[in-house]
């Protein structure tokens, strides 16, 4: 397909980089597009802040919607996860390319796993889903928030600022730093974040010509699972700082599994939900419904306080 290159806007840091070219990459092998990548920064970025105080997880999507709408660049790709759940005026989500391991995964010192570490280890985490979940498995380890991007925080694990790290499995490999990985989460012991491993490929509603081209790097199956996840997020209307997990997977079949954690891991309620693919928007609500009729509401309010459920790496 012949055209000028497309500009696919990215934000800056390495990871978000590295998945930008992953999809720069397909839409060139799939519709012949040359692709030229420009880096934009985020409010994010910018911001030494935690995301609680500086607006939750649309701080590193708002920079790349702006660019968009004023015709600065053609194409936006963020982590799924960073999505805030509602519609953007004018920007359509054109693709979910095929979701990479949704997976949470620690990185410790020694090769130590979750039950190696000692009694009141610090765990680095931007996101009190991860944080709430870790005081399941171990109630006596520290959860400390920490920002900065995948080697800033590795760092710290390997300065011995901290005991340990979690970040997400596909963000690691997408840097090539799987080396440092010494335990990955089952979704049985620690559930993602909706959308964790997925990306969003954004566009102007206005470019149909384009909407059209995006649809070659679109998977049905991927933007199902994660459509699901995020209308329970929408059900439930957790906001930045809701300790929720949600995972969906399945084929001609989604299964929506669903957690709500109180932010101390004293209290967590579980459900599943399963349904066809092109019913994901429904089974999310439904899933929604049962956990709030369980009192989802009175266990998402013990909140810390001081996380941030979006976690500015994958």
């Amino acid at each position: 397909m012949s055209g000028a290159p497309l500009r696919l806007g990215s934000r800056r840091s390495p990871m978000a980089m590295a998945q930008s070219r992953l999809v720069g990459d397909a839409i060139t092998a799939r519709s012949g597009r040359e692709v030229r990548y420009v880096g934009v920064e985020s409010a994010g970025d910018q911001s030494p802040g935690l995301l609680t105080q500086i607006g939750g997880t649309g701080v590193f999507v708002s920079s790349l919607r702006a660019s968009l709408l004023a015709g600065d660049i053609d194409v936006a790709v963020h982590s799924l996860k960073d999505l805030p759940v509602g519609p953007a005026t004018g920007i359509v989500l054109a693709a979910v390319p095929v979701r990479d391991d949704p997976r949470d995964a620690l990185v410790t010192r020694d090769g130590a796993k979750l039950a190696d570490l000692p009694h009141r280890a610090t765990i680095g985490t931007g996101s009190p889903r991860r944080a709430a979940q870790l005081l399941l498995l171990r109630p006596d380890v520290r959860p400390v928030p920490v920002r900065g991007n995948a080697g800033t925080r590795l760092a710290k694990v390997e300065n011995a600022e901290l005991d340990a790290v979690v970040l997400g499995y596909a963000g690691l490999a997408r840097i090539g730093r799987l080396d440092a990985v010494t335990q990955v989460f089952e979704p049985d012991e620690m559930l993602p974040a909706a959308g964790q491993g997925a990306l969003a490929v954004e566009c102007s509603e206005a470019r149909e010509d384009l909407v059209a081209l995006l649809r070659c790097v679109d998977d049905p199956v991927s933007r199902a699972a994660t459509t699901a996840e995020r209308s329970l997020l929408g059900g439930l209307m957790a906001g930045c700082a809701a300790p929720v997990g949600a995972y969906a997977a399945g084929v001609d079949e989604l299964s929506l599994h669903g957690a709500v954690v109180a932010a101390d891991g004293g209290r967590a309620l579980r459900g599943s939900v399963s349904g066809p693919l092109a019913a994901a928007e429904l089974i999310g609500r439904q899933l929604a419904a049962d956990l709030l009729g369980r009192g989802a509401a009175s266990v998402m309010a013990v909140s810390g306080g001081h996380l941030s459920s979006g976690d500015d790496e994958q």
